[in-house]
């Protein structure tokens, strides 16, 4: 079965109803009839908690992660093997990209999954990373 990421990019938009968000609920509802899966870093996870916790509230950043944990999507840990964060730190050193743009795209290489984002951060990995411009 196919493997995705979602970016952080991907679900704001999916949750604030941005020109995007059609092709966000597009692959989860085919996540959801079992066509692929959809995977998150959690270090991605943790951006929409703080920017909806930073823009809004306490209370709209908890109902964030609710809807969020309704959705066909795994949420992946760094892990004890610390595999993931040797490639994030990879993509870190040597790209200029936020560090939790990092986690997304280094989930996405370790899956050889397609990363959903609009963020042009992820450019530079175009040949490195399949990506799926939204």
């Amino acid at each position: 079965m196919a493997a995705k990421v979602l970016d952080s990019w991907a679900l704001i938009a999916f949750f604030e109803g941005e020109s995007a968000a059609d092709a966000v609920e597009q692959v989860l509802q085919q996540a959801s009839d079992g066509r692929h899966r959809l995977f998150m870093s959690v270090i991605n996870w943790g951006e929409i908690y703080y920017s909806t916790l930073r823009e809004v509230s306490q209370q709209a950043a908890e109902q964030r992660i609710a809807e969020l944990a309704s959705l066909p999507i795994q949420i992946v840990g760094v892990g004890d093997d610390l595999v993931l964060a040797k490639q994030a730190a990879v993509f870190k050193a040597t790209k200029k990209m936020s560090y939790a743009d990092c986690f997304g795209a280094a989930l996405a290489k370790l899956k050889n999954a397609e990363l959903f984002t609009g963020d042009p951060e992820f450019r530079q990995l175009e040949t490195e990373i399949k990506i799926h411009w939204l």
